[in-house]
């Protein structure tokens, strides 16, 4: 699926370490921290993290990845509830196992 999406399996093993990878650009770096930060809990965003998204985001940007974001944890947080598993579609698959990085930007 990720490589539909202009991503190789490299791209994602490097994630856990995006802040310091040459991979990604400062765009992508900036929407991977908002993205990290929406996914912690409490998700928190700070005034400097939304300020360092915002050079390279725009508002409507802003908004589609918050609620991608927002969407991606409900999914997960009620598989969780429910106890509902793999159904074996990414077998083989890169998975990246992510780690607590520090943002980007902070």
């Amino acid at each position: 699926m990720s490589g539909k999406n202009g991503l190789t399996a490299e791209d994602l093993l490097a994630l856990p370490n995006y802040a310091t990878s040459t991979r990604f650009s400062e765009m992508e770096k900036a929407a991977l921290d908002i993205a990290a930060a929406l996914s912690r809990a409490p998700a928190e965003v700070s005034d400097a993290l939304y300020t360092a998204a915002r050079r390279w985001l725009s508002a409507e940007q802003m908004i589609e990845l918050a609620g991608a974001v927002a969407w991606a944890n409900v999914r997960a947080r009620f598989n969780r509830a429910f106890d509902v598993k793999a159904a074996g579609f990414a077998q083989g698959a890169v998975c990246a196992v992510p780690e607590a990085a520090q943002p980007h930007y902070s």
